[in-house]
C-alpha cells in the first residue's frame, strides 16, 4: 500500500475529524473508501466500455439503406 500526502483546508479537516470519529472511523479510512470505490466504478465502466466494444465487433447486423430525407422525420 502506498503512502499519500493531502493538503486540506483546517476547517475542512477539522470537519471531517469529527464525521470519521463519530462513525468510528478514521480520515485514512473514510479517504481510501472514497478512492476504493473511485476505482471501482471506474473499473466497472471500463469492463462495460470493452464488453459494448467486443459485442458491436461480433454483431452481424447490418444497417439497411436510409430511404427517408431529414425533414420527413420531423413533419407532423
Amino acid at each position: 500500500m502506498k503512502n499519500i500526502t493531502l493538503s486540506v483546508d483546517e476547517a475542512v479537516l477539522s470537519t471531517v475529524r469529527r464525521y470519521a470519529a463519530e462513525h468510528n472511523s478514521s480520515v485514512n479510512a473514510l479517504v481510501r473508501e472514497h478512492l476504493n470505490q473511485i476505482a471501482q466504478r471506474e473499473d466497472r465502466a471500463r469492463k462495460a466500455r470493452m464488453r459494448i466494444h467486443k459485442l458491436s465487433k461480433e454483431s452481424t447486423a447490418r444497417i439497411g439503406k436510409i430511404s427517408w430525407k431529414r425533414d420527413e422525420l420531423h413533419d407532423c
